[in-house]
């Protein structure tokens, strides 16, 4: 994921960031299904949904524990 998406992803606030996650795990989980079906187009695809997904959600627990700054609701 290049830095310029991961500043995107910071900037968000919590409500955004919990349907960016929802949106992602949906797409993955379809990726995941095409994938065992027939041949993904862009197998990069699931890895870079697999790190936004896992971005969000250091986002969000760094923010719940109240690190890296103040909590953006």
């Amino acid at each position: 994921m290049k830095n310029s998406r991961r500043k995107e992803i910071r900037a968000r606030e919590d409500k955004e960031l919990a349907f960016d996650l929802k949106n992602a795990k949906k797409e993955l989980f379809n990726l995941r299904f095409q994938s065992a079906s027939e041949k993904v187009a862009k197998p990069s695809e699931i890895r870079r949904l697999r790190r936004e997904i896992a971005l969000i959600n250091t986002l969000l627990r760094e923010r719940d524990l109240g690190i890296h700054g103040e909590k953006h609701r």
